[in-house]
């Protein structure tokens, strides 16, 4: 009982402070699977939303084809399996970066060749962010229960751990995110970092950093301040 009060002092002031940054939230430990379920996935295998992918898609290409928005997709969510994590990591990231080469036959040796944008870098409004708490991830033999993903653009850019307070934040790297890593690969295929906080320390850090290359969260109020160590609520 403890304990679960204390994760609620935690993770609800984390929920809370990504609603202020326009995050829309949810609670997802009783998802519904299926296409008109909670979020549209059909299996908890799926780390991608695709429902909200496509929304975004359209809305950021509204003069591609059909088609275009369709293969995009196929691209972004294929199986990367036979990659290395790091290395699946790396090639979504240059979709996202570059946006997603779309090749469309129309007619004998002719092609339509397009560029579907997945994100828009240049106005940060125009994207979709949600974040998912107690989100269900199944790996080939287990499955797990993320305490936050954030999502862009139905993308899972965003992995959130977070230990009890009196627990060392070290903790939530050794005893947690490794076993993640290991069991539910595919969410870090998409990861653009990775946050640790017990409430009164946090740490931030890549998929492929080891613990000493997760550092401290500092917030400054302007570039010439030194930065100041914060929690993350």
């Amino acid at each position: 009982m403890y304990e679960y009060s204390e994760d609620i002092l935690i993770e609800q002031p984390t929920i809370d402070l990504f609603a202020k940054l326009g995050y829309e939230t949810a609670n997802t430990f009783h998802e519904k699977l299926g296409k008109n379920g909670t979020l549209g996935r059909e299996t908890y295998a799926e780390v991608v939303l695709v429902r909200r992918l496509r929304a975004a898609l359209q809305r950021l290409n509204p003069d591609l084809p059909h088609e275009a928005i369709e293969l995009a997709i196929e691209e972004l969510t294929r199986d990367r399996s036979a990659l290395s994590p790091a290395n699946a990591n790396r090639e979504i990231y240059q979709l996202l970066k570059q946006g997603i080469t779309i090749r469309i036959s129309t007619g004998e040796d002719a092609e339509l060749v397009e560029t579907v944008r997945a994100i828009d870098w240049n106005n940060p409004t125009n994207n979709d962010y949600f974040l998912a708490s107690q989100f269900w991830i199944s790996g080939e033999m287990y499955r797990k229960r993320a305490d936050l993903v954030g999502f862009v653009n139905g993308l899972p850019l965003i992995f959130i751990e977070l230990k009890t307070a009196h627990k060392r934040v070290e903790n939530a790297y050794h005893d947690n995110l490794r076993d993640y890593k290991d069991t539910i690969p595919q969410v870090f295929w998409y990861n653009a970092f990775i946050i640790l906080s017990n409430g009164h320390q946090s740490r931030i850090g890549s998929m492929t950093a080891g613990w000493e290359h997760f550092f401290e969260w500092k917030k400054i109020s302007n570039e010439e301040e030194n930065g100041v160590v914060t929690s993350l609520p």
